[in-house]
């Protein structure tokens, strides 16, 4: 049986997170679909910060599929290499742009089954896009969400696709995407991977990680 709070105990977490996250939402900066899908392709092991900043120089002179393909993967590399994984996220987005404009008039797909097929396209990425492009409801499960979702107990999974379905089943749909940022931004500000802030957390009353460490020192 999963280690999951209750129902009620889970909306309490949300709304206090709502309290402590008024703005929370997508970090990476982006004006359409298609730079929403390029830069999260670049967020792998990456700050958006960083992201940011390099889309923010390339996306003035590069806009569409067309633009990436004819700048082609050798001096787009050059262009992303600070976000690291530069060869690998060079080639994918080069390949991703050519199949936007050969299967789908260079319109990103909007649904998640078109997304995942695209090279450097997986749950997560599609997930981003589908919510923060197209107002799809969706959970896209990052580290920060992995880690903090476990911990608080909104999800007792050890992989990101089934902590994705305990995310789904524990949390009402209306608000899957909402809590995708409140989680990110809770791990960012708060639930760190080293050193969480568990003790001056508005939440500890109610995390299992948190419950289960003071237990400990009894």
């Amino acid at each position: 049986m999963k280690n999951i709070l209750s129902k009620k105990k889970i909306n309490i977490v949300l709304e206090l997170l709502e309290e402590l996250y008024p703005d929370a939402k997508a970090e990476l900066n982006f004006t359409n679909p298609f730079e929403l899908l390029i830069a999260t392709i670049l967020s792998a092991q990456c700050t958006d910060v960083r992201v940011n900043i390099v889309t923010d120089e390339l996306f003035k002179e590069f806009k569409k599929p067309q633009d990436f393909i004819e700048l082609g993967e050798k001096d787009l590399i050059e262009k992303i290499k600070t976000c690291g994984l530069g060869n690998s996220k060079g080639k994918n987005i080069v390949e991703t742009s050519k199949i936007l404009l050969e299967k789908y008039k260079g319109k990103v797909p909007e649904t998640m089954e078109e997304l995942i097929k695209l090279p450097g396209v997986g749950r997560k990425t599609a997930n981003v896009v589908l919510s923060n492009a197209f107002g799809v409801p969706a959970i896209a499960v990052d580290t920060h969400v992995f880690r903090v979702s476990n911990r608080i107990g909104l999800a007792d999974s050890k992989t990101v696709e089934k902590t994705e379905l305990d995310l789904m089943n524990s949390i009402p749909k209306k608000r899957w995407t909402k809590t995708h940022h409140l989680l990110i931004f809770h791990g960012r500000r708060m639930c760190k991977a080293r050193n969480p802030q568990c003790e001056i957390c508005s939440l500890n009353k109610y995390c299992l990680y948190y419950i289960k460490d003071s237990k400990k020192e009894l």
